[in-house]
C-alpha cells in the first residue's frame, strides 16, 4: 500500500464497509477491505474477508491461496496446509512465490509443507495430472 496518512486510510475502511452492508457480495470491495485490514496486521479481519470472497469464487486458485497465507499468519497450519493444497489443484503452482512468500512462513517452518514440496514437485513433472 502507497504510504497515505492513516485517517485516508481510515476514511476507505468506513466507506468500504458501508458499501459491503449494502451488498455483502460485491468483490471489489472485499478485495479492498482486505487490503486495508491488511495493512493494519488484522489478519483475523482479513481472514473473514478471505473466505467470503473464496465462497464467492470457488474455482479461483488465488483465492484458495489467499486464505492459506491468512490461516498461516493466525497460526492454523493445518488449514492452512488443506487451502494451499486447493489452491495447487486449482493451478496456483508458482513454486518461487510460494516458497517465498512472507504470509506462508510459519507453515514453511513445520513439517507439514513437506507435503506441497511433494505436490509442486509433482506438478511440475506431470503437470496434467492430479498428483
Amino acid at each position: 500500500m502507497e504510504k497515505r496518512k492513516k485517517g485516508d486510510i481510515l476514511g476507505e475502511k468506513e466507506f468500504y464497509e458501508k458499501l459491503i452492508k449494502i451488498n455483502p457480495d460485491f468483490l471489489e470491495v472485499l478485495f479492498q477491505l482486505s487490503r486495508i485490514f491488511i495493512h493494519f496486521r488484522n489478519y483475523k479481519k482479513v481472514l473473514k474477508i478471505d473466505k467470503k470472497v473464496a465462497e464467492l469464487m470457488v474455482f479461483d486458485g488465488t483465492s484458495y491461496y489467499n486464505l492459506a497465507c491468512d490461516y498461516s499468519l493466525n497460526g492454523n497450519l493445518g488449514k492452512s496446509l488443506k487451502n494451499l493444497k486447493i489452491a495447487i489443484f486449482l493451478g496456483f503452482k508458482n513454486k518461487k512465490y510460494i516458497e517465498k512468500d512472507p504470509d506462508l512462513e510459519n507453515l514453511r517452518k513445520s513439517k507439514k509443507f513437506k507435503e506441497i514440496e511433494k505436490l509442486l514437485s509433482c506438478h511440475e513433472k506431470f503437470p496434467l495430472s492430479s498428483c
